[in-house]
């Protein structure tokens, strides 16, 4: 069977600076021009992220209506202003010590925290040793099965394992009501990454606490 494109009136991309940048240019260049396909000036073609580099930004004028709207809240790329950002300056041997310090009372406070690492191993072994603390923590990575996934996300939302270990798998596209702190136990090697990691808390008008 085929699909027809004639009838699209609208095409949304999200996360479109990363679809942009990590190799899916050229299928999305596929798409919009397949036969049938409205052209840019007859669609309406909404883009939406965080950040938005410069270079991405000339990129996606090409699949855009020429009198496009260009939209912001906020400072483009910056970080959200209820998001009250620390940085703690220690040695690498006392980082898991010093992770059990804001970690203690999420059980009982039921306060939902996410902690990114930069690696799918370690996701696993601090989850291991934090249940072992009896902190209850689950992990998710690009390792893991999507059915393993979606139970270590419903476990968090539900309060279950109020401590979440994760790539930067989980620091795009997901809206998780509640988190209130977001702990950097790896900084990430981009500065969008950041943004993106703390911007997991802070949303919909509440506050939130990123420490890195």
């Amino acid at each position: 069977g085929k699909v027809s494109c004639e009838c699209v009136e609208y095409i949304i991309l999200d996360e479109a600076d990363r679809m942009l940048d990590m190799g899916f240019e050229p299928e999305i260049r596929r798409l919009l021009g397949a036969p049938g396909m409205p052209d840019k000036n007859t669609r309406h073609t909404l883009m939406f992220s965080a950040t938005f580099p410069d270079d991405i930004q000339k990129l996606a004028h090409e699949f855009l209506r020429d009198d496009f709207l260009f939209l912001t809240a906020g400072r483009v790329g910056g970080a959200c202003s209820d998001v009250t950002q620390a940085m703690i300056q220690i040695d690498h041997s006392e980082k898991r010590d010093k992770l059990m310090e804001p970690l203690s009372d999420v059980p009982t406070a039921k306060a939902r925290t996410l902690v990114f690492v930069d690696t799918k191993r370690n996701a696993d072994f601090l989850a291991t040793l934090l249940s072992q603390e009896n902190l209850p923590t689950t992990s998710i990575h690009g390792d893991r099965q999507q059915r393993e996934r979606e139970m270590a996300l419903v476990d968090f939302k539900n309060g279950t394992c109020p401590i979440l270990i994760a790539t930067s798998v989980a620091a795009r596209g997901l809206d998780i009501p509640k988190v209130e702190h977001v702990i950097n136990y790896d900084l990430p090697s981009e500065i969008d990454e950041y943004v993106h990691r703390i911007g997991r808390t802070g949303r919909c008008g509440n506050l939130g606490t990123a420490t890195s």
